[in-house]
């Protein structure tokens, strides 16, 4: 165990034990919730299950030995629901092709992880900015949620409108959402997969879904997901001509990602003792934690699954006592002992999963209360990325806007200062987004 430096991070190994036992709870959601996010594709959801658990032990696993933190990983809610509802279901493109955005989107995030280029996009892009997108994202996972528990619904007259919340269905739902955000706002340990447990239980008792006959079985295959991953459909269309079409959405998964690890490793960090302007050893455990994050995403892709991400869940690890690579390596562990549990996750019904999508984007959406409104071009930015992502359907197309508008109203407010280079960059490739749509 040396190789963690135990003694030196003043922890042991039955504390980095408990603390990946505590990371894995509160995490565990994520399996039924992916997969069956991701399984409106088309793709096979006992596979999805297997791939989901899989990756996430790899990814975890990877990261405590390369990095030596105690954050774990797993495919990020967010883009794996623009994966599926903005670029399959929205744009219409294969599965194939959407997994070959994925992996190019993580080897480009490979190769930036390991130069400076990477540090220089982060310090380009105010942080206001990414709280923008961390907000638009929330609302956005949140009304696929709210779409598919039949809240929202379509409206010829005015596009969209209030479901029939009063059947059954819908109000196990509802009585879902407010079940987790009770459970999260007294500190529960595995508040959200405690609530999908409460409210799968109700579902069973009031007879809208099968009671499992069973909890326990071997892994599915993951054969019909498993390098069907398509890379040159990603450039060239139907017709075989050469198109820059999907360019902008490997972009977005590449910054999206990037930006989702930064931050929240910012934050874990410093619930973990990391100084990451002073400590340098801190610092450079989190560029660790960034190449393995790069990585896995690749793996994912291979594996079927979307982008993977650092989980803010890894703070109830730490403050569970985790300081080292152990509890990352732990926690790894115990995901590769839930791939015995398909029987289990497939009897989970959806709505005892989507009301986790509702409060995943309420705690996204704080980092609204964050941002300097008082600051004219953060302020107009913020609102266009925050509506335009669920809107439009699409994290590129808000973000694009956002982005669009910070550099107009610099511009108009000359203040030429605050117009950098990666502004510049991303701003001009904001630009080329709504030329090839």
């Amino acid at each position: 165990m040396d190789i963690f430096k135990l003694k030196s991070n003043g922890t042991t190994v039955a504390r980095e034990l408990n603390a990946g036992l505590t990371t894995f709870l509160t995490m565990l959601y994520i399996i039924p919730v992916n997969a069956l996010i991701m399984s409106k594709t088309g793709m096979p959801i006992e596979a999805l299950i297997t791939a989901t658990a899989f990756v996430t032990a790899l990814a975890t696993i990877l990261n405590g030995l390369w990095s030596n933190t105690p954050m774990a990983m797993s495919v990020g809610m967010g883009l794996n629901a623009y994966f599926t509802f903005g670029l399959v279901l929205g744009m219409k493109v294969p599965w194939q092709t959407a997994l070959g955005v994925v992996c190019l989107s993580g080897i480009i995030f490979v190769v930036l992880s390991f130069t400076n280029f990477r540090m220089w996009i982060i310090s380009s892009i105010p942080k206001d900015l990414c709280r923008a997108i961390s907000g638009g994202i929330g609302a956005f996972i949140s009304f696929v949620g709210f779409q598919q528990m039949g809240i929202i619904v379509n409206n010829d007259t005015v596009l969209l409108g209030l479901g029939k919340i009063t059947e059954l269905n819908s109000l196990v739902s509802v009585l879902g959402i407010f079940i987790i955000i009770g459970l999260f706002v007294r500190g529960m340990k595995g508040a959200f997969i405690i609530g999908v447990l409460i409210n799968s239980v109700i579902s069973w008792v009031l007879g809208l879904s099968p009671f499992p006959t069973e909890f326990v079985s071997m892994p599915a295959s993951i054969n019909p997901i498993f390098l069907q991953l398509d890379i040159k459909s990603v450039f060239y269309n139907s017709l075989g001509l050469f198109s820059w079409a999907l360019l902008p959405v490997i972009i977005v998964f590449f910054v999206t990602d990037l930006f989702d690890s930064v931050g929240t490793l910012s934050g874990v960090a410093s619930r973990s003792g990391y100084d990451l302007d002073k400590d340098k050893e801190g610092a450079k455990k989190i560029e660790k934690t960034l190449e393995a994050d790069a990585l896995a995403t690749v793996a994912g892709s291979l594996f079927g699954v979307s982008t993977t991400t650092t989980f803010v869940e890894s703070s109830s690890g730490v403050e569970a006592g985790g300081r080292t690579g152990l509890t990352a390596v732990f926690c790894g562990l115990f995901f590769l002992l839930a791939l015995f549990l398909l029987p289990f996750f497939k009897a989970i019904p959806s709505n005892a999963i989507y009301p986790v999508l509702v409060v995943v984007g309420i705690l996204m959406f704080t980092e609204l209360g964050r941002v300097d409104y008082k600051d004219p071009a953060i302020a107009c930015a913020t609102f266009f990325i925050v509506v335009l992502i669920p809107f439009t359907y699409s994290i590129t197309n808000g973000i694009a806007f956002g982005f669009l508008t910070y550099l107009v109203v610099r511009v108009f407010r000359a203040e030429w200062d605050k117009i950098n280079l990666g502004v510049l960059m991303l701003s001009l490739i904001s630009f080329i987004v709504f030329l090839v749509q």
